[in-house]
């Protein structure tokens, strides 16, 4: 070929087909990958339109990480003429593609936007390669095909699991510190799912208790104080819960636990999370005597003072925000803690519907 690319590549083969592996600046991106001016049907697209609003978030990610942002490689077909010239390797050669070809990604839209958006502001990134799969393109339906292979078996990973290795969000760092210290925690934190079957071995995930920490923090600093303060309170609670410290004791047995009692339910922990912000932020009031009343309070799903708060007519749980503010507005009141004005307008709507 008089005119065309060349790409350093690794050529490999899969379901008797070639493919090749290259190592491409992104800052040719662009020029590989034009954007679609018009509109397409779906039917007649190899790839499903890009989704504007996630490509802020992927550039955001690659600006506040330029020293460790991580991306896989995108996957194109070649519909045009190519030729693979070995360096004496048989997987190893130079791929010479006509700079009348045209590339169609199969994979990897949203990155290449997102990396052609932070290069506006970093074009000093242009340098760095992003790996690219490419295939001989085999017509739309080949390309449709491909698309859904790739995407047909991803699965996505679980809020936990991703809390339970995310070194960036200090809220995830110091949830899984605070669950290491609360022995309670230790012990029933499932660290990788976010749903529970009713035989796990397992009470919450870590996900739900993230989440609860959040309400705890809500627009404070995660740092040592607020850390050394989760671990003091969720601690505490778990020496006031009596149907807890049942099960610790082995009066109670986790599926007991779990039919007959709400306390291991994520409405329950999230409002433990907005009473423990009350906490935080309120460093004068005793916590710890006044947790100490919770060793009264009726967990049972059949008490009175949580239906239709955080159960319904049909015995279902109630998982809102809703319930959330109205459980967290029954705690105070069997605490003797104050209800803030909105948390009083809450009540009153609740009991005048409530009859």
């Amino acid at each position: 070929m008089d005119f065309c690319y060349k790409f350093p590549v690794v050529k490999g083969i899969q379901a008797n087909r070639e493919y090749y592996i290259a190592m491409v600046p992104l800052k040719m991106l662009k020029r590989l990958f034009p954007e679609e001016q018009e509109f397409v049907m779906p039917e007649y697209r190899a790839q499903r339109r890009v989704n504007e609003a996630r490509i802020p978030v992927i550039a955001k990610y690659i600006l506040e990480n330029e020293n460790s942002y991580v991306f896989s490689a995108l996957v194109a077909s070649i519909d045009g003429e190519f030729n693979f010239i070995s360096n004496g390797d048989a997987s190893l050669g130079i791929l010479e593609i006509s700079l009348d070809a045209k590339f169609l990604i199969n994979d990897g839209q949203h990155r290449k936007a997102a990396i052609e958006q932070a290069l506006l502001e970093k074009p000093e990134l242009g340098n760095e390669t992003i790996s690219i799969v490419f295939y001989k393109d085999l017509g739309l339906k080949q390309s449709q095909q491909i698309f859904t292979d790739l995407n047909k078996h991803a699965m996505k990973t679980s809020n936990s699991i991703a809390e339970l290795y995310d070194s960036r969000d200090e809220l995830a760092v110091t949830t899984r510190k605070i669950v290491n210290c609360v022995p309670f925690f230790e012990e029933y934190v499932d660290k990788e799912k976010d749903m529970l079957g009713k035989f796990s071995s397992s009470l919450f995930t870590l996900n739900t208790i993230y989440n609860a920490n959040r309400r705890i923090l809500s627009k404070g600093t995660c740092d040592k104080n607020f850390e050394d303060f989760c671990v003091a309170y969720w601690t505490n609670l778990s020496n006031n819960i009596v149907p807890w410290l049942e099960l610790q004791n082995k009066e109670l047995s986790k599926k007991e636990l779990r039919e007959q009692y709400l306390v291991v339910q994520s409405v329950i922990i999230q409002a433990f999370g907005k009473l423990g912000n009350y906490f935080y932020k309120n460093k004068d009031v005793d916590m710890i005597n006044t947790l100490i009343h919770l060793k009264k309070m009726n967990w049972s799903r059949s008490a009175d003072y949580w239906y239709l708060r955080v159960i319904k007519e049909n015995g279902r749980m109630i998982n809102n925000e809703k319930a959330i503010s109205l459980a967290t507005n029954m705690l105070k009141i069997f605490l003797g803690i104050n209800l803030s004005e909105t948390e009083k307008s809450i009540e009153d709507e609740f009991n005048k519907n409530r009859g």
